[in-house]
């Protein structure tokens, strides 16, 4: 039998282990936790709706008439009418014919590739996708292969002696690193050789794009390059789960087939009340990608100023890593933030390459341009002068 103490032992020795702290407060640029307040640049509410009370009266609001729980699983009698219009919402909202709720980012990553691919199939996914992405590829029981991060050339090279069902797998952007995927050339390689492009912008979808439309849009990509999108909805939009949106056949496929969506019990229908409202936030108050956007500069110039520039990864979103090193060093860096107040969040292997742990920095529509430079301060402060 595994000596679990052992191993957990040795990943605390490695500067690898980790462990949830508990917020006592609502999502926002400054939250509570241990007893007292942090400026908040660790959290995914990219555009500050987590919070946001019009969401919060939709979600109270349906709650009372529909309750908390769906009761059952989408095809039993959990599916309400909040469900089905939420679907139709956000079709129209990524340009295509259907949308299909999944409670969780990472069961509608497992169920799309489980249900399209499997024996005699190939999956080719970007080597840095995202955890959900890797196991969906290898639940499928088809070969999977990892390409080059963000190289068409690499893809196609491996496309060209793949066999069965090819598809092929990318986040729009990617979530650690911060950058978007090259669509366009993807999405051509893939039409040469006839493969599927399934592309997960979780990162993206509400946060890029003309009125929130991710990463396709800001490409001008449409339903034709990339016939499967999947997107979350814990991110810009501010409440939780998430949707796969392709032609009527692609969903009526997974609505028999992906078994995370036949067996789990659906989302609570004032959960998807509340996103619904969201959605029409999003679509509406191009106001809070304006904000990011100068945030994003702002935070970048404040960065080369400081002489970070060499460790700051090339990123135009939300998601602006400094790269450290080691594990224990980001580890450091990140204490040192805590104890002048700021909580950013130090990744490390696994989910990041040995030698790349990092501080991930995530802006927010929310934050002030004083939150901001007191986030500069201390990076100055934390961080060891640059070479």
């Amino acid at each position: 039998m595994r000596d679990l103490a052992v191993e957990l032992a040795a990943l605390r020795a490695a500067g690898l282990y980790r462990a949830p702290r508990t917020v006592d407060s609502a999502q926002g640029p400054v939250i509570a936790s241990g007893g007292r307040e942090w400026l908040n640049f660790c959290s995914n509410d990219y555009l500050g709706l987590a919070a946001d009370a019009r969401i919060a009266q939709a979600l109270a609001t349906a709650a009372a008439r529909r309750g908390c729980g769906s009761g059952a699983a989408h095809l039993v009698c959990g599916h309400s009418a909040e469900h089905a219009a939420l679907e139709e919402e956000l079709a129209a909202f990524t340009g295509r014919p259907r949308a299909l709720l999944f409670s969780t980012g990472y069961l509608a990553n497992l169920g799309v590739l489980a249900a399209l691919a499997g024996r005699g199939d190939s999956v080719l996914e970007d080597r840095l996708n995202h955890a959900s992405l890797l196991d969906g590829g290898r639940l499928s029981g088809a070969r999977l292969s990892r390409y080059a991060h963000a190289d068409a050339e690499a893809l196609e090279a491996k496309l060209a002696v793949a066999g069965g069902e090819r598809i092929v797998v990318t986040d729009g952007v990617f979530s650690m690193d911060g950058d978007v995927a090259p669509l366009p050339a993807l999405a051509d390689a893939c039409r040469r050789h006839a493969a599927w492009l399934v592309v997960d912008d979780a990162h993206g979808f509400g946060a890029l794009g003309p009125q929130g439309r991710g990463s396709l849009a800001l490409h001008g990509l449409d339903a034709e390059a990339v016939p499967v999108v999947i997107g979350t909805l814990g991110k810009a939009f501010g409440t939780s789960g998430a949707f796969v949106a392709g032609s009527a056949e692609l969903i009526e496929y997974l609505i028999q087939k992906a078994r995370p969506y036949i067996y789990t019990t659906a989302s609570s229908p004032a959960l998807a009340a509340a996103t619904r409202a969201s959605l029409r936030i999003v679509q509406a108050e191009d106001w809070r990608r304006a904000r990011l956007a100068a945030l994003i500069a702002r935070f970048r110039a404040g960065a080369e100023q400081l002489g970070f520039g060499a460790q700051l990864l090339p990123s135009t979103t939300p998601i602006q890593p400094i790269v450290i090193g080691t594990a224990e060093d980001a580890l450091a860096a990140a204490q040192r933030l805590a104890d002048r107040g700021i909580w950013v969040t130090a990744i490390r292997p696994p989910t990041v390459p040995a030698g790349s742990a990092r501080l991930r920095v995530t802006l927010s529509a929310a934050h002030t341009d004083a939150q901001l430079d007191r986030l500069l301060d201390a990076l100055a402060a934390a961080l060891p002068a640059p070479a």
